[in-house]
């Protein structure tokens, strides 16, 4: 970027004068227009150099612009005065709206806070009230919802252990029941053991089969004598009859 040459010729005059002690120079409106035109042009310059410098430096965006008394327009940018504009105006709503939104969400929290106190506050008078602690200050009314109160819990507390204790008969009901099953079920397997045990040992050499005396006759065996024909009687001699009688 090129500057002009006047304005290191019109500092030069200036630093001679700050280095013969002639002090700070005073910030206020110059009177006199030439001054002040030779002071906005050496100003402007410098501003626009040490833009230019920032920007190089230091890979910052940077936009100047810069109005004279007479409506001319001085400016700089090392990428775009309209971009950094709408940038600077996004930058701003953003920090607008997060200020906003931060400012909206603290109150909210407080807010919040605030009816979680109060509702503690009050349970925590409930419960002592309901175990008899403060209830000297209570009013009749008080009093009578306070006992309603506790009436219907009580009533809810003893339906639950009924219905609980219910469920339980049912369920011993229901393992006795599987215990007597399992104790028919171990009976029979017992028997049905020792039936099997026997017929082994009945077939085993030795057993009763085995050990049996000679085999008995039942009277039921042989007919009687006087369903015999009588002719076949008369075949038999007295001494058939008497051998037949004897046995």
């Amino acid at each position: 970027m090129d500057f002009p040459n006047h304005h290191q010729q019109q500092e030069e005059p200036e630093s001679a004068n700050r280095k013969n002690g002639r002090g700070k120079i005073q910030i206020k409106r110059i009177e006199n227009t030439t001054n002040r035109q030779v002071t906005f042009c050496k100003r402007r310059n410098g501003l626009l150099k040490k833009a230019y410098e920032l920007s190089v430096l230091c890979e910052a965006e940077v936009a100047l612009i810069v109005f004279s008394t007479r409506g001319r327009l001085y400016e700089y940018a090392n990428n775009s005065v309209r971009a950094t504009i709408e940038r600077y105006k996004k930058a701003s709503a953003d920090s607008s709206n997060s200020v906003s939104t931060s400012e909206a969400n603290t109150q909210f929290y407080q807010q919040e806070a605030n009816k979680l106190r109060r509702q503690i506050r009050e349970i925590q008078a409930s419960n002592r009230q309901i175990l008899g602690e403060g209830v000297s200050s209570m009013a009749l009314k008080d009093l009578k919802n306070t006992e309603g109160k506790i009436e219907r819990a009580i009533t809810r507390i003893r339906s639950k252990k009924n219905e609980m204790l219910f469920a339980e008969i049912e369920l011993m009901h229901k393992r006795e029941l599987e215990l007597h099953n399992a104790n028919m079920f171990l009976r029979a397997k017992i028997a049905e053991g020792e039936r099997a045990q026997q017929q082994q040992m009945s077939l085993m050499p030795g057993g009763p089969e085995y050990n049996a005396g000679p085999t008995s006759y039942d009277v039921r065996n042989f007919l009687p004598m006087n369903l015999m024909e009588p002719n076949q009687q008369q075949r038999y001699s007295s001494d058939d009859q008497t051998a037949l009688q004897l046995v």
